[in-house]
């Protein structure tokens, strides 16, 4: 694997970070639309880290800055699926927590509960889950919010 580079996202890439995600599980299963992660893409409340391989875009995550409980919560987590598995994802979620590290001692995130792999991997990396929504957005699934301490 080439070096990951993480920085913010450029305003060229916005739409299609938004394309990446709308395209992708789970938020296919979730019935989330194109248009609604274009308007989050493009919503100056978030913050949208981006990395790349090779000058590729490999992954994306989208954060708002005092999103719970005025702690920082990661809305949308990416990584394309040809570089799953390589490492891209720590480096992001890394990245993001020490640019929150400096201002908050919490951080947390929402998981859908047939999300499996991802439950299993935020839990690798040192999220404990600590809520439930059942049925928040579709019928028989939950979503589960996860907690990791910053400090």
């Amino acid at each position: 694997m080439e070096k990951i580079d993480i920085s913010f996202v450029k305003e060229e890439e916005r739409n299609t970070v938004a394309e990446m995600l709308s395209n992708s599980e789970p938020w296919i299963t979730l019935g989330v639309t194109l248009e609604q992660c274009l308007k989050t893409c493009h919503d100056p409340e978030y913050m949208i880290f981006v990395a790349h391989v090779d000058s590729l875009l490999a992954g994306t995550i989208v954060a708002h800055h005092h999103g719970l409980a005025s702690s920082p919560y990661i809305k949308t987590v990416l990584v394309a699926e040809e570089y799953r598995g390589k490492g891209v994802g720590v480096k992001l979620m890394e990245y993001v927590e020490n640019y929150f590290r400096k201002e908050s001692y919490h951080i947390f995130l929402c998981v859908s509960s047939f999300n499996t792999d991802a439950q299993a991997f935020y839990k690798r990396i040192g999220y404990t889950q600590c809520g439930e929504f059942k049925e928040y957005i579709i019928e028989g699934a939950s979503e589960l919010l996860m907690h990791k301490r910053l400090k």
